[in-house]
């Protein structure tokens, strides 16, 4: 038997609302499987399951808000005889037999609209994922059930089916909000849990002249606090407990950009590198060989990491930030690289992360060069020991074999931990980022 309990999605977060089972007791899963949806202060997350078995009993009831570690549900891994689950209570009364036409479902499974299929939770939320109309599926499986590979090999539902995530349906129905209605903020048009929100919340205040008055009240700033609130305390912790030190350097662009043009001139436009994946690699392939940098401060002691896990630093649309891991990003080839990345910040920004893009990143990086922002002087996230700003890609006289002239360079910053390394490692582990972006073709 496993235990699958309440993750810990981040340093900040002591404790995460389970919003919705995508299991039931009966249901087999793998490791991997996403099993749960968990709302934290700063956004939806997709849990996985760490283990392969059968779901044996749910233990908590979706929009219960519990602290990290506790026990969720239990897994029947094989390894030891399943622990004894109540009986369910008698009904109250014999209820009439269901007519032939419409068949009863097995526990743990649901029918369709149609009555004539039925499918596990998990099921159900992937066809939600890919807009899958389960009334017009054929169950392959036995009894009519549907499979997950029925859903996977379904063709999407036209356009008369209204794109939304699941917890946005949900919300929508007990709000009584026509989803139709609605213009979604998510990938694709899709509706998110925020625009429904929004429209329960009444029209925007009509446009005035005065910017004073222009300003959002507190009610309508209000869904973005409980994200901010959490990153404040975050960081409050950080400039509390955390002696900081921190260095700058201007890295000169001109052979990276170079490079960089010359391999996306027979490139797709969609396949093209950007001046984004080659800092990110360069930071990547830094924290490897300054292991001091990369790592965690934890029982007052320093715990360098094994691999490096890249925490990227993404803003919401709704406000707030969150950090998802590219994970053994300094083994990736570019073009993996960015491709991962689109991948990150689209399910970051759409709601749809998984625990395991947001667990345990060894070193962060935050960009705001598409900000305008030359220099960023940022705040370590503990446990994490370091903290890498980028600034705006800028042109710059700079000074070349006694001559002057203009290249393209970009501000890179550290902030680290003085507790874990000195100045002088600082200064190893930029000037290491330098020497990469002058020979990118190593990147």
């Amino acid at each position: 038997m496993a235990d699958f309990t309440m993750p810990s999605l981040g340093a900040d977060m002591d404790e995460g609302t389970l919003v919705e089972w995508l299991v039931g007791p009966g249901d087999d899963v793998t490791k991997g499987d996403v099993v749960a949806v968990v709302e934290t202060a700063k956004s939806t997350i997709e849990v996985e399951c760490f283990d392969s078995g059968t779901v044996g009993a749910l233990l908590v009831d979706p929009g219960t808000t519990v602290p990290v570690g506790t026990r969720l549900a239990v897994i029947d891994t094989g390894s030891e005889p399943p622990a004894a689950v109540p009986a369910p209570a008698p009904a109250p009364a014999k209820q009439p037999a269901a007519p032939a036409s419409e068949p009863q479902a097995a526990p743990g499974l649901t029918t369709t609209g149609s009555g004539d299929a039925v499918s596990t939770p998990l099921v159900r939320h992937l066809a939600e994922r890919k807009g899958i109309d389960l009334s017009s599926v054929h169950g392959s499986g036995k009894g009519g059930r549907i499979t997950r590979s029925d859903v996977e090999h379904a063709p999407a539902d036209g356009p008369h089916r209204v794109k939304a995530s699941p917890l946005a349906r949900r919300l929508a129905q007990s709000s009584g909000i026509d989803l139709s209605a609605l213009r979604g903020t998510g990938q694709g048009g899709t509706i998110r849990a925020d625009d429904v929100r929004a429209a329960a919340a009444g029209p925007p205040a009509p446009a005035v002249e005065s910017h004073a008055q222009a300003r959002p009240s507190s009610a309508t700033a209000a869904p973005a606090y409980p994200a901010r609130a959490a990153i404040a305390a975050l960081m409050s912790r950080a400039n509390r407990e955390i002696p900081h030190y921190y260095l700058s350097t201007k890295i000169d662009l001109a052979v990276a950009m170079a490079w960089m043009r010359d391999r996306n001139a027979d490139r797709p436009v969609a396949e093209r590198l950007v001046p984004a994946a080659l800092l990110l690699k360069s930071v990547a392939l830094a924290a490897r060989q300054v292991p001091e940098l990369n790592g965690y401060w934890k029982d007052e002691a320093f715990m360098p990491s094994d691999t490096v896990r890249l925490g990227v630093a993404v803003s919401l649309r709704g406000g707030g930030l969150v950090a998802p891991a590219l994970a053994d990003a300094d083994t990736m080839s570019l073009p993996e690289l960015m491709a991962t990345l689109k991948g990150l910040v689209s399910r970051a920004r759409g709601g749809r992360l998984r625990a395991s893009e947001t667990a345990d990143p060894t070193l962060t990086v935050t960009d705001l060069g598409d900000q305008g922002v030359e220099a960023v002087f940022g705040m370590i996230y503990p446990p994490q020991v370091a903290l890498v700003g980028l600034g705006r890609v800028i042109e710059q006289p700079v000074a070349v074999d006694g001559m002057l002239t203009v290249h393209p360079t970009v501000t890179a910053t550290l902030s680290a931990d003085h507790r874990a390394s000195d100045g002088a490692t600082g200064a190893r582990f930029l000037t290491y980022i330098d020497r990469l972006l002058q020979r990118p073709e190593e990147l």
